[in-house]
């Protein structure tokens, strides 16, 4: 599979951009367990005019995490494409326009998946990206706006007309949010339209090495795109490399492991971001990689509330000492 002109090799695995989780240290550590693809954490196109601090700091990538694509949000043709513009400067590997999100703040201000209530402007911003920018332009959008409204099949081949390079589809419409079950039969069905010769990365409710050779097997889909399952689970993609490669699932991680993985992880959040914010940021992440231990809820409570770096690893040996 390729995005422009990189190759990505053969089934390859994405990790999904997430606002506060697909941060520096996260994507550090997704990359070690073999993600192939990186994305910043989503920006929003306003902040990036304005020059937000905050905003600016996402567009910070580094070397190894490549490829890497930025991730951009808005409503506004003008804005959007200033960002895009500005997102290029930090020489990702290619910038992808959220068009998917469901977030309530987002999706009604006509921005994220709100866009899918506007396929033209969609279209149209789109197409104004891509010939403002030369790094490729992908897209991550969703079935429609809800289950009256399921126009992927329409709506791909139009995004694809304009010039994207791929496009990631989520088996949800907004309506759903994160609920039910994702149709991958949409996914599908796009992939096998005979009009469509862009890569189709699918996504949603990818959990399990199975689930992610079943997406591939049955659907056809040349990529695909895990967020949710990472949380605490980082290593999902190793589990499912080596389930591709041998057809044998990896044994599970030991608390002695996970630990070891979280430590790791909650250095580099400090690392990068610094004591206080490191600390604060990490405290989602810590809460999941123990996720199933019993008796668990009073240190997972100390965890999440500890702000001194060198007792959150103090905590964190205890949790081997007392659970490995």
């Amino acid at each position: 599979m390729k995005i422009g002109n990189i190759d990505l090799g053969r089934q390859p695995l994405f990790l999904a951009p997430m606002e506060d989780v697909t941060d520096a240290s996260f994507r550090f550590i997704c990359k070690e367990f073999g993600a192939d693809v990186l994305y910043t954490e989503f920006v929003s196109s306003d902040g990036l005019i304005r020059e937000a601090q905050k905003t600016l700091d996402k567009l910070r990538i580094c070397e190894y995490e490549r490829p890497i694509g930025i991730q951009i949000y808005g409503h506004l043709i003008d804005a959007m494409v200033e960002a895009a513009k500005m997102a290029e400067a930090a020489k990702p590997d290619f910038i992808d326009l959220n068009f998917g999100c469901p977030v309530h703040k987002i999706a009604h201000r006509g921005a994220g998946a709100g866009m899918l209530r506007t396929p033209d402007l969609m279209v149209e911003i789109t197409r104004a990206i891509v010939q403002s920018v030369k790094c490729a332009v992908t897209v991550k959008t969703r079935l429609g706006w809800d289950e009256q409204t399921k126009i992927i099949v329409e709506l791909s081949e139009r995004l694809q007309d304009v010039g994207i390079a791929a496009l990631t589809i989520h088996g949800r419409t907004r309506a759903q949010l994160y609920k039910g079950e994702a149709d991958w039969t949409l996914i599908g069905a796009v992939k096998n339209n005979p009009r469509i010769h862009i890569p189709i990365i699918g996504n949603g409710d990818i959990t399990s090495p199975e689930g992610a050779k079943a997406a591939f097997d049955r659907f056809g889909v040349d990529g695909v795109m895990m967020g949710r399952a990472t949380f605490g689970r980082p290593y999902i993609f190793r589990e499912i490399k080596h389930y591709l490669e041998t057809g044998e699932l990896m044994p599970e991680l030991t608390v002695m492991e996970r630990v070891s993985l979280a430590k790791k992880h909650f250095i580099k959040s400090v690392e990068v971001k610094g004591s206080r914010v490191g600390v604060l940021e990490m405290r989602r992440h810590l809460s999941c990689y123990f996720k199933g231990l019993p008796n668990f809820k009073e240190m997972r409570l100390a965890l999440v509330t500890e702000n001194d770096p060198l007792q959150v690893l103090v905590l964190l040996d205890r949790v081997a000492k007392l659970w490995g």
